[in-house]
């Protein structure tokens, strides 16, 4: 990938590798900008994030690759936000970086899509389950407290499907994520998980084209072996429904380049 701004660091606990690593695998695949966002902390679920007295730590070695390899790559500061009410941070979304990510992974207190707690799926209906998370993420979008969304159906992780058109269900969200101006990654690491497919599904990506939304992408790695994951597939993908320019950012400003 060209572009690639979604990718983690150990501080959040579930990812494994030397930031050095995840650099020079980028630079190995030939890319350009490459993002660090790594999961901001937050008053919830700590086990999964860095702690507020990590922040400086993460900043400033995100700041130093940067120019260490300033020659070689693009190093992009920023954070992945979990959009959940009350317990977003102002130092989180004040933060001096290049973007923030917003995503969805709870529904209530529910971690959706942690493995650890998929037997709730069967007690529960699995069109509420998607209308529930969609009204999320167009609640996300009206905050507009972000640059992107992430993985914007990460809902389908394990498989479960909605009887209802997920277009249908989506589709005010998408029409949030336009009005806010905001941009939506493509994201790989869907290949990695049980659905077996890229975020967001072919159905919602005709959507967002529709809408003439602004794209990036994106590796959502944990690991260093996963920078750059079917990257020729996500971009083919993108140049099948028009798109020729993905979105890259400093300092919470947007450029559309050519990939």
């Amino acid at each position: 990938m060209l572009v690639d701004l979604h990718n983690h660091t150990p501080l959040c606990n579930h990812a494994k590798g030397t930031l050095d690593a995840y650099i020079e695998a980028a630079i190995s695949h030939g890319t350009k900008y490459f993002g660090i966002s790594d999961h901001a902390p937050m008053d919830f679920d700590p086990a999964y994030r860095m702690k507020f007295t990590e922040m400086a730590a993460y900043e400033n070695s995100i700041l130093k690759a940067k120019d260490h390899y300033h020659d070689k790559i693009n190093i992009l500061l920023a954070y992945e936000v979990d959009y959940l009410e009350g317990h977003m941070d102002e130092r989180i979304l004040r933060a001096d970086v290049d973007y923030l990510i917003g995503s969805v992974h709870f529904l209530g207190t529910w971690g959706f899509d942690n493995p650890e707690f998929i037997e709730e799926y069967k007690t529960k209906d699995i069109d509420s389950i998607y209308r529930d998370y969609f009204a999320s993420i167009e609640a996300l979008a009206k905050s507009n407290h972000f640059d992107i969304v992430g993985h914007l159906d990460l809902i389908k992780v394990f498989g479960f499907r909605p009887s209802t058109d997920v277009r249908l269900l989506a589709k005010d969200a998408i029409k949030a994520i336009k009005k806010a101006d905001m941009v939506v990654e493509l994201s790989s690491a869907g290949y990695r998980k049980p659905v077996k497919e890229a975020y967001p599904s072919d159905d919602l990506l005709s959507l967002i084209a529709e809408a003439n939304i602004p794209i990036t992408f994106s590796s959502d790695a944990h690991h260093p072996k996963q920078v750059g994951f079917k990257s020729k597939e996500l971009e083919a993908k993108a140049k099948a429904f028009g798109y020729d320019k993905c979105a890259t950012f400093s300092k919470r400003q947007r450029e559309l380049i050519k990939f």
